[in-house]
Parts: structure tokens; C-alpha cells; sequence
């Protein structure tokens, strides 16, 4: 058996301790930069979030938010709104397919194993309160905000 890294022993110890690890993937030509939670489903059986766009430290404060109240026992559904993530705006999460497993979430392959896991996203809206399927959405946002549910658009993810 592989002796583990000092990385893999680091995220399995946010794991035991707060409940999750959360990785931060730098902006490339192709994606944005997104942050993600490994450990939550090992954990307390719920899914795990993923963030795409925002700023590292902002992600990963709403994550451990998700992650402290799911410890409370909070639930969260896909396709709901919730107001109490971002202040003074609501958002919206989504069921992550499958298919943007192997793309976005190697550190969760590596801790489940396999992709027998779920991810919930979070979409928000910008600052003027627009949505990523309002027909106003800039390109801009929309490459920002990746969404990565089956279709890869929000008409039929809520």
C-alpha cells in the first residue's frame, strides 16, 4: 500500500477535525478558479459543495458555513434558494453530474475511491442581482460561473 503525503494526511486530518478539507484551484485558460469540500459525505452523509468564481477566501468561508451547519443537522436540497450564505443575496444549489467528476473533483475521486459521491453547487447572482439564466447574463459571468450540472445550464437545474 502507498505510504501517504504529507497533503493526503493533512486533508485527512481537516476531515476528523472540522468536518472537511477544502481544496482551491487556480484560475487556467479553461476553468475559473473554483474550491471544493472532500470529507463531508464521509462524514455526516451529505453532499459535498463546490464553488466556482468567487474569490478563494469567500469560498471557503461559505463552505465551512455549509459544513458547520450540516454538523448542526441542516439539511440543503438541490434546486432550493437559500438567503443566508451570501449576505443580502439569495443563492441556489445545484446537483453536480457525474460527468464533471474527473475534471473538478480528483482530490474526491481519491478519498471515496471512486465517483459514488455527490456535490452540490452553489450559484449566485451578481452584484445587480442578476442570475447565470437571466437573458441579461453577460459572457463574462457565464464563464465565471460555470455550471455543472448535466446539461451544463440552469433551465433544468432548478
Amino acid at each position: 500500500m502507498k505510504e501517504l503525503s504529507e497533503e493526503d494526511k493533512k486533508a485527512l486530518e481537516d476531515i476528523e477535525k472540522y468536518g472537511c478539507h477544502i481544496l482551491n484551484v487556480l484560475e487556467d485558460s479553461e476553468h475559473p478558479n473554483f474550491s471544493y469540500s472532500i470529507g463531508i459525505e464521509k462524514r455526516f452523509n451529505k453532499p459535498e459543495m463546490v464553488i466556482v468564481g468567487l474569490k478563494r477566501e469567500l469560498a471557503q468561508s461559505i463552505i465551512n458555513n455549509y459544513c458547520s451547519r450540516i454538523k448542526e443537522g441542516e439539511d440543503f436540497v438541490a434546486g432550493k434558494y437559500y438567503s443566508d450564505f451570501l449576505e443580502g443575496f439569495e443563492v441556489c444549489l445545484i446537483e453536480v453530474a457525474q460527468k464533471h467528476y474527473e475534471e473538478y473533483f480528483g482530490w474526491g475521486k481519491w478519498l471515496y475511491k471512486n465517483n459514488d459521491f455527490k456535490v452540490l453547487q452553489l450559484i449566485y447572482p451578481t452584484t445587480d442581482g442578476i442570475w447565470p439564466w437571466d437573458n441579461s447574463a453577460s459572457e463574462s459571468y457565464l464563464w465565471w460561473q460555470r455550471i455543472l450540472n448535466e446539461e451544463g445550464k440552469l433551465e433544468n437545474a432548478i
